[in-house]
């Protein structure tokens, strides 16, 4: 017996993708978070000042360069980037699912919600 896939959602806090569970079939529709952390994190205003730095670091460098979420800290805050550092992340993967930039690994684009360890954060490839 084949199944089918299960539908699924971006999480608008930390970007990772989640899949329909049967607690949400009378409100699927209204379903934003991926969870109750991400639900009392949400996204703020440090959120997307970071999103913007990351777009800007971006924007700076030259044709295929990258960056690393802790750059996009550093930026916001030298004194206490370490605390900005998964806000960074979950900022590059709300980037990725919108289809601004790419989360890669050795050079390579991986999957934003298998990524593990150190990233790197690159723009999209411009369509031609």
């Amino acid at each position: 017996m084949m199944s089918t896939p299960l539908p699924s959602r971006i999480c608008v806090s930390c970007g990772r993708s989640f899949a329909w569970r049967k607690k949400w079939a009378r409100d699927w529709e209204s379903v934003r978070y991926c969870s109750q952390a991400c639900r009392r994190s949400g996204v703020g205003e440090t959120d997307r000042s970071l999103e913007s730095v990351i777009v800007k670091l971006l924007e700076a460098g030259a044709g295929n360069h990258s960056i690393c979420p802790s750059d996009a800290a550093r930026r916001m805050s030298p004194e206490k980037w370490a605390e900005l550092l998964e806000p960074a992340r979950r900022a590059a993967r709300r980037l990725a699912a919108a289809g601004r930039v790419e989360i890669i690994q050795n050079g390579r684009p991986v999957n934003p919600d298998r990524a593990r360890g150190e990233i790197r954060i690159r723009a999209c490839a411009k369509p031609r």
